[in-house]
């Protein structure tokens, strides 16, 4: 009979590509995953792997062992992982990555009423500007937008990421307001350069009517962090077009000016992603619970976020 550790490390080596990578999702070392692997190998008497320095590839009799054991392995985690989560409250080490912006304004005042609820949880959490790679690099979970789906991952969606034309009073003081997405061009733009495109990045905006039209800023301030981008308005340096839940306590308290309020861009969903195992660590379980039930009950039009949500649904 296989010990779990041995089928586990297949199943994650052969979902990741890499001993590496499953590693870093089972807490063990890459040599260990590869002994775990070659045991499994020497116990049924057959190579589930090619292995070469740079790659990592089932073989033929692996792919069908994979897809044999899949369920089954899937079952028996979730069998151990319900009685030890009813034995013992979530703990460990939880590595989120978030989108800057919208993770310290939204989800990092979140985190006193979660760890008072869960204070055997610790929080590793990692603020960039891209969509990371849940398993391969570690994650338990991820906050953000324009991530590709990946096999094995799963998204819920916190909020729309409505693209929306900002800026301060002092700079619109003595100026005539846009009636329309063309009338931008008239103003100082701030814009964002991509950093994987290297590109500026172009917004077509929209109505409620059904109508689009180009959102033309000119590019008089380039840069490439949201947060940078929200800073600069605030400074009454110009017009920028940033999501709305970024920037939407700003116009609440009056520092920033919503201008054409009825047109926006889509910049897609907010979502929250993180792997699709069955077995699920109980502090991930309790994260992603604790984060969509917030969303739901509408945390993030709250003014004061300084204790657990209790509030109304959001609308999406």
């Amino acid at each position: 009979m296989e010990t779990l550790a041995n089928l586990e490390s297949f199943v994650r080596s052969a979902e990741t590509g890499s001993f590496s990578a499953a590693a870093r999702v089972l807490a063990l070392t890459p040599a260990a995953v590869s002994r775990n692997v070659a045991m499994l190998e020497r116990n049924i008497g057959v190579r589930l792997f090619q292995r070469s320095t740079r790659k990592l590839s089932l073989t033929e009799a692996g792919e069908r062992f994979l897809t044999s054991i899949g369920g089954n392995l899937e079952a028996l985690q979730t069998a151990i992982s319900a009685v030890s989560s009813d034995q013992s409250e979530p703990a460990g080490v939880l590595k989120v990555s978030l989108a800057p912006t919208f993770g310290i304004d939204h989800i990092l005042p979140l985190l006193p009423a979660f760890l008072a609820r869960y204070p055997q949880i610790r929080p590793e959490w990692h603020f960039e500007n891209r969509p990371v790679d849940l398993i391969a690099e570690g994650y338990d979970a991820a906050i953000g937008g324009g991530f590709e789906l990946m096999p094995g991952v799963v998204s819920r969606t916190l909020a729309a990421a409505h693209i929306v034309a900002v800026a301060s009073p002092a700079y619109l003081s003595g100026r005539s307001l846009p009636d329309s997405p063309a009338d931008l061009s008239r103003h100082t733009g701030i814009v964002m350069r991509g950093t994987r495109t290297g590109r500026i990045r172009q917004w077509l905006m929209h109505d409620g009517a059904g109508n689009e039209a180009p959102a033309n800023l000119n590019e008089h301030i380039v840069l490439n962090d949201p947060a940078a981008m929200r800073e600069a308005a605030l400074l009454g340096l110009g017009v920028t077009l940033l999501v709305l839940p970024d920037v939407l306590a700003n116009i609440q308290r009056g520092e920033l000016v919503r201008l054409l309020p009825d047109w926006h861009a889509d910049a897609g969903p907010i979502s929250l992603y993180y792997p699709s195992r069955t077995l699920m660590p109980a502090k991930t379980r309790v994260f992603i619970d604790f984060v969509v039930e917030a969303f739901e009950r509408g945390w993030i039009n709250r003014s004061q976020p300084a204790a657990a949500p209790t509030g109304v649904r959001i609308p999406m």
